[in-house]
């Protein structure tokens, strides 16, 4: 199967996440056919990490095999493959597996492969991975990059902000406590706060990316909640305090996730960016120096279009066969 006929394979297949199941029975069964030894960490009773070894790895490619929701059509043209996961990261698995069969087929065998579950929520299968015993001297984290080795990476915090009014009937409003007029005052000074500006990372950033509130027009509403995303390019705790300052005794919050800012491996004779999105790589310490790298444009991820370009699928195979055999000098 070929990389374009596998990435629509993989397509085909449902993995939002949460539902991975299906889609890394396939890679398990897909991978034993091939010759590599597959084994498979359980992360929940009914999840799994996809681990491929073709000999001793010295050096790792990994990438997720979770989506966002919710499924596309699988459809290609001349230019482009198209469908949920096409860059991000279906397309990127099959430039992976690409890259391992060329190396090989030359002989090189001291490389391997890890596929783990959901990145796009808890990063839950790369803290499982990362408890296991590894000899490995780097992990290549596949991330739609533009086929660009990423030197840097921000940070991000996610909360879950609440708060809670008092009800009454609309028409007379001073009897009631809106909640939802309360809680947008504290989005609003966290949407207006500075989190910071690094010469690297650039600015930080503060989106509001669900608000849910109330139950009817004619009610002064009594519970308003809000799911929020800082990028970040200060430390964790810097921004988690920031936050519970702006949010004081309006409202109660939740940390559900965070991660610092990274600073990845970059190798000489590759060109660099920076990029503002989350990863694996905070992770992932345990496997060895950290790199991040993919065919695609993030751009292109989570939209209803989702797209993969073909040409650039195929050079980040080149790629991916080119860094190995680098890292392995």
């Amino acid at each position: 199967m070929n990389a374009f006929e596998l990435t629509k394979q993989l397509m085909s297949i449902g993995s939002v996440t949460g539902t991975e199941g299906e889609v890394g029975e396939f890679l398990l069964s897909y991978l034993g056919n091939l010759g590599y030894k597959v084994e498979r960490q359980n992360v929940t009773p009914d999840r799994f990490n996809v681990l491929a070894f073709a000999g001793d790895a010295r050096v790792v490619m990994c990438t997720h095999i979770d989506t966002v929701p919710p499924m596309l059509p699988v459809r290609e043209d001349n230019e482009f493959l198209y469908g949920r996961g096409a860059c991000d990261t279906k397309g990127i698995i099959a430039a992976m597996l690409e890259a391992g069969e060329r190396l090989r087929r030359a002989g090189i065998t001291n490389f391997g492969y890890l596929f783990v579950v959901g990145e796009e929520t808890d990063s839950a299968g790369a803290k499982a991975a990362n408890t296991l015993q590894w000899n490995s001297q780097y992990v290549v984290v596949g991330e739609p990059t533009q086929n660009q080795l990423a030197r840097a990476q921000k940070g991000a915090v996610m909360v879950n902000l609440t708060v809670n009014g008092r009800a009454a009937h609309s028409g007379y409003p001073e009897l009631g406590v809106s909640a939802i007029e309360n809680l947008w005052k504290v989005l609003e000074e966290g949407r207006d706060a500075d989190w910071g500006n690094d010469p690297v990372l650039g600015k930080g950033t503060f989106n509001i990316g669900v608000f849910q509130g109330g139950e009817r027009a004619n009610i002064v509403p009594a519970r308003a909640t809000a799911s929020v995303m800082i990028r970040t390019i200060e430390p964790r705790v810097q921004v988690e305090e920031k936050m519970r300052r702006i949010a004081g005794n309006r409202a109660t919050m939740e940390v559900v996730s965070g991660s610092d800012p990274q600073v990845m491996h970059v190798v000489e004779g590759f060109p660099t960016t920076v990029v503002s999105f989350g990863s694996d790589v905070p992770h992932l310490g345990n496997m060895g120096k950290r790199l991040l790298i993919g065919p695609g444009s993030i751009l292109e991820a989570h939209t209803a279009g989702e797209r993969i370009k073909k040409t650039e699928l195929m050079d980040g195979a080149d790629l991916y066969e080119r860094l190995v055999r680098k890292l392995l000098l």
